[in-house]
């Protein structure tokens, strides 16, 4: 019987087991509902086939929920091993993420002293009269 680490794994694999394997999926049932959806991209080419067959030096392009991960897969791999034996399946080529700008929210809200509490009704209309001057 051969050793696993001499055994070079499979030249071509589906790409809903390969996303379990890479530990980018948490199952090959949510790999497939994302590739049907159309989040996954082969090569720049969009793809809904769960059963499309990925191979060393394809990139992928995974539209997750909050990132886009862009990823080229170095090994097929053979099993969902542990983490560590799931990141040297691929290179993450994802660019880094961008950081929120402070001024999206720069309008600091009105001062108010510590326990006046909010405005009355008729200090809201008094406000206003003095607004519309």
């Amino acid at each position: 019987m051969a050793e696993r680490a001499s055994d070079p794994g499979p030249a071509r694999i589906r790409l809903d087991k390969w996303l379990f394997y890479a530990r980018i999926m948490k199952s090959r049932t949510l790999a497939a509902k994302m590739i049907g959806a159309g989040h996954v991209r082969i090569n720049a080419e969009k793809t809904n086939q769960p059963s499309t067959a990925v191979k060393p030096d394809d990139v992928l392009t995974i539209s997750l929920e909050r990132a886009i991960k862009i990823v080229k897969i170095l090994n097929c791999g053979t099993r969902r091993g542990p983490a560590a034996e799931a990141r040297t399946l691929y290179e993450d080529m994802s660019p880094p993420p961008i950081e929120k700008s402070a001024t999206k929210f720069s309008a600091l809200p009105a001062k108010r002293d510590p326990g006046t509490g909010r405005p009355t009704k008729k200090e809201r209309r008094e406000m206003d009269r003095l607004r519309n001057l």
